[in-house]
């Protein structure tokens, strides 16, 4: 397998991969890329598209076997700000709290709640407090991109992060509608916190796979998850692939 231990490559944007995506972006190749960073290896792939350099990352592996909990955030925002990327999009399998958005649903995420009780940061020695106020940076560029393809995605939903790997209770989820929670998950904020604070712009294309415990008539099961993703999947890459061209050729302001 492909190392780089002497030199780190050029890559414009990052794309991480969650259920049903991580695998859909794996195949479509790359060289191997494995970077240490301190907080342990980000492992990706580097893909040569249309004149962009892009990593390729699984959020929960290969084979799907890292749970929201373990994913390891801190390693892959140091490695993506090693790398000096221009910014980083994921996708993102979502429970829905508001039933006027049927399950399929593409999502633009710009804000978050955080209940995920994690307390992630790579300020442990020094006192930094990082600006939140646009949790989602990368929401005007995922906006313009899609709008430009026609293609049919809800600009804006509030994402709370759970902390997993269960689903939440019905009384759980009325608690966090009435916090203003639009849809729920296990990873997002997470993530964007880690990114924010390595400096690396982030946006969020979620998925809604089911409506969220106690609005759903049915129990909730992760192959339904799966099966959405996988009907919906290839929209997720498209979108993610197209606005990693516009980042590269279009960078963000300084």
């Amino acid at each position: 397998m492909a190392r780089y231990p002497h030199f780190v490559p050029h890559i414009d944007v990052a794309l991480i991969g969650g259920t049903g995506i991580g695998s859909r972006l794996a195949q479509l190749g790359g060289k191997p890329l494995h970077l240490p960073t301190p907080f342990g290896m980000l492992r990706g792939s580097v893909l040569q598209h249309q004149g962009s350099s892009i990593l390729l990352v699984q959020r929960h592996a290969a084979g799907h076997k890292v749970p929201p909990h373990r994913v390891n955030y801190l390693a892959m925002a140091s490695g993506l700000a090693q790398l000096g990327v221009k910014g980083c999009m994921s996708s993102a399998a979502v429970g829905c709290l508001r039933p006027e958005w049927p399950v399929g649903t593409l999502l633009n995420c710009d804000d978050f709640l955080d209940l995920s009780g994690r307390r992630l940061t790579q300020f442990h020695r020094t006192v930094e407090h990082v600006d939140f106020t646009r949790p989602f940076s990368l929401h005007p560029l995922i906006h313009q991109v899609s709008s430009s393809l026609g293609m049919d995605v809800q600009q804006g939903a509030t994402y709370l992060t759970n902390d997993g790997p269960r689903y939440e209770t019905p009384a759980e989820i009325k608690m966090m509608r009435t916090l203003g929670a639009d849809i729920v998950g296990m990873t997002a904020s997470t993530e964007a916190i880690a990114l924010r604070e390595a400096g690396v712009p982030y946006g969020c294309i979620a998925v809604v796979t089911n409506l969220a415990a106690g609005l759903s008539p049915t129990d909730l099961h992760h192959g339904e998850v799966t099966d959405v993703m996988n009907e919906r999947g290839h929209l997720v890459v498209d979108l993610m692939l197209a606005c990693a061209l516009e980042l590269t050729h279009h960078p963000l302001p300084a």
